[in-house]
């Protein structure tokens, strides 16, 4: 990405392994993750530009000394942070934090919209895919592995999502979809989808959401009000990341109940004083999803075909129309672009 709305398809060195750490991954899946919008709307104009993508799954090509618990020809998946698995941060189950991990997409390590990847600690980050080919249609449920259902579950654990819980998702991109669908998974049984757009609040209806409440604003807020006594929810899973967003979680939350911000922010500042959260004693939790931490969980049920979060993606283009796939996105055409290589 060269700046807001500029993306580019380009030739790049083949990656090499760098430390015996390392592994070189051939990607076979990617996509375009709706946290890609925000550089997109407002990264400065750059000459050298940026490579993108955090998300994908490949097939082991090359492997560092130390990396004993992969071979050639595996196919994995990848979360969108690498880690050692082995640091005390990773061992409290918070990936994103780990002292000698990172992020996908810019600097040295490069992006996952591109043919290959070179991935820092390989042993701890990638996870295999057992009796999985490379074509097998379980694929964009396996994707989604790495970042948006995850999240999505994140979002519902950090908000101690159970079956007393009603909950209010904020968003229906990818991330609040899911999110749905783990609020589900953990029990909830009243949960409401605010979302505008009806072919998405229509699958987050079959995700498990039980409302869906288009208006945004102070009427979004006093109908989520009305369909709970007045009272709010237990629970709003916030997956967006703007302040009109925030300020939604904010109106619809029950007092002593938590919001879980999954969105990535865009703001620096946000109401947390005493008429907004202190005074109702509302917890505000959330942040980037330790997806790793959530994988070996989350895999047997897309293995067997139980759930189905793949069903997010809705545009499937080759890597030379990637552009296509962030134009799509950003003009609503699409929910989410799966890029096939």
């Amino acid at each position: 990405m060269y700046g807001a709305g500029d993306v580019r398809v380009e030739d790049a060195p083949d990656p090499v392994l760098r430390q015996p750490t390392d592994a070189i991954v051939r990607i076979v899946r990617s996509c375009v993750c709706g946290s890609d919008l925000h550089p997109y709307h407002s990264m400065p104009a750059s000459r050298q530009g940026t490579p993108m993508g955090h998300e994908f799954l490949g097939v082991v090509e090359d492997l560092g000394a130390e990396v004993s618990a992969l071979a050639r020809g595996d196919l994995v998946v990848a979360p969108f942070a690498y880690s050692d698995n082995t640091c005390e941060f990773c061992r409290e189950g918070l990936h994103t934090s780990c002292r000698n991990g990172g992020f996908w997409a810019g600097g040295e390590v490069g992006g996952g919209q591109a043919e290959a990847i070179r991935v820092p600690q390989a042993q701890g980050t990638l996870v295999k895919l057992p009796g999985v080919d490379e074509d097998s249609a379980l694929l964009p449920s396996l994707l989604t592995l790495a970042d948006v259902y995850g999240t999505g579950h994140h979002a519902a654990e950090q908000a101690r999502v159970n079956a007393r819980t009603t909950v209010a998702v904020i968003g229906d991109g990818a991330v609040g979809l899911l999110a749905v669908l783990a609020a589900r998974q953990a029990g909830a049984e009243r949960i409401i989808l605010m979302g505008r757009h009806a072919d998405r609040t229509d699958l987050g209806r079959e995700f498990g959401a039980t409302d869906v409440v288009a208006e945004r604003g102070e009427e979004g807020v006093e109908l989520v009000r009305e369909l709970t006594g007045g009272d709010g929810t237990h629970a709003v899973l916030e997956a967006v990341g703007h302040m009109s967003a925030y300020e939604m979680a904010v109106g619809v939350v029950r007092p002593g109940g938590v919001i879980s911000r999954v969105g990535v922010p865009q703001y620096e500042k946000a109401p947390v004083g005493f008429a907004s959260l202190f005074g109702p004693n509302v917890t505000l939790t959330g942040g980037p999803a330790p997806v790793r931490a959530y994988i070996d969980e989350l895999l047997p049920a897309v293995l067997d075909g139980t759930v189905e979060p793949g069903r997010v993606f809705d545009l499937t283009i080759d890597l030379e129309h990637t552009p296509d796939g962030y134009r799509a996105m950003d003009r609503r055409e699409a929910l989410k672009a799966l890029i096939r290589l």
